[in-house]
């Protein structure tokens, strides 16, 4: 079973095919930071943005910053040397060098942003000065150490822990957590503004779905092969995590919105918080809990497949050719 401890290494014949075919769409999604034409952002962060916009940016890069070093601790002491198939480890190799991909995009996103070395230094240093930021790393490290004195998951008890991980990696970090960022950059681009961040998230938010993707087959091929482990205790936890993890979000959303962002209020970012939970709930087959609608109609206009320039720049394909159909309307 996928939670057995041990390394198989036998590739073929292969038990998860689908953990290959995941791998090997990623790998036909490849970009490059370098691709990213931040000349337009700088002009409106010097000029077109209000001081309540630019403290809404300042603070998401901030949580950008060290939000993806948090993922990748987790992908490499804990979810890598438990998932016991080598398609299942392919897969996580290559989310690895997406997330540090995504770290150098955020780093190159603050040096071009941030000019100000002190300011800088306070954004990288974000979980330990920044009060509303710090709050979503102890959710994180909450949740997400409480497997890492495992060595193997041998009993019951240590693989509904691994799931618990899974679960907040998944559903709360990749799933929420990063999902409301993106509201924020697609509300900003809503209104013609930070266009060099809008195309270098679209990229990003296409990466993140899947990572996504795959937690969720994991979690879903676990509950195949072990179905006694999700019981109704792990349903509760699950439902209090999801809660947990909106009213984290919520804490941040005051303050990113405190000053006050024309278009853009505290009580329409705690339904779209809402709206992301039930969802998340839902894609692990469980009923949703807050019964909200999507309250941003901006959100609509998000198609990363081959996303055609809403601002008259270029096409803002990948480095390798993408096929087929791609929508994330569940996802939002």
């Amino acid at each position: 079973m996928l939670l057995d401890p041990g390394l198989n290494l036998t590739l073929r014949p292969m038990k998860y095919p689908v953990f290959y075919d995941m791998y090997r769409d990623a790998i036909s999604n490849t970009w490059t930071v370098e691709e990213v034409d931040f000349s337009q952002d700088t002009g409106d962060l010097s000029y077109r943005l209000s001081d309540a916009e630019r403290h809404l940016v300042n603070r998401l890069v901030a949580f950008f910053a060290t939000g993806d070093s948090i993922v990748s601790n987790n992908l490499v002491l804990n979810l890598y040397k438990h998932i016991n198939a080598p398609e299942a480890r392919m897969y996580l190799s290559r989310q690895l060098y997406e997330e540090a991909l995504h770290v150098q995009f955020y780093l190159t996103l603050l040096d071009t942003y941030i000019p100000d070395l002190k300011e800088r230094e306070r954004a990288f240093s974000a979980i330990h000065n920044i009060p509303s930021i710090k709050h979503k790393a102890d959710f994180c490290f909450k949740w997400m150490d409480s497997i890492q004195d495992l060595d193997e998951l041998h009993t019951e008890a240590d693989r509904r822990r691994f799931l618990l991980n899974l679960v907040c990696f998944s559903t709360c970090i990749e799933g929420l957590f990063f999902f409301a960022a993106f509201a924020y950059v697609y509300f900003l681009r809503s209104k013609g503004l930070l266009n060099g961040l809008a195309t270098g998230t679209n990229w990003v938010f296409r990466d993140e779905s899947g990572h996504m993707r795959f937690a969720l087959e994991v979690v879903e091929t676990v509950r195949r092969e072990q179905p006694e482990l999700w019981d109704d205790g792990m349903k509760d936890d699950v439902r209090r995590m999801i809660r947990e993890a909106v009213d984290c979000e919520t804490i941040f959303a005051q303050d990113l919105l405190g000053q006050g962002v024309a278009g853009m209020s505290t009580k329409d970012m705690r339904q779209y918080l809402e709206y992301v939970g039930d969802q998340r709930l839902m894609n692990l087959g469980l009923d949703p809990i807050f019964g909200a609608s999507n309250p941003f109609p901006f959100m609509d206009l998000q198609d990363v497949q081959e996303l055609s320039n809403f601002f008259e720049r270029r096409v803002s394909a990948y480095q390798i050719g993408v096929t087929g159909e791609v929508a994330f309307d569940e996802d939002f």
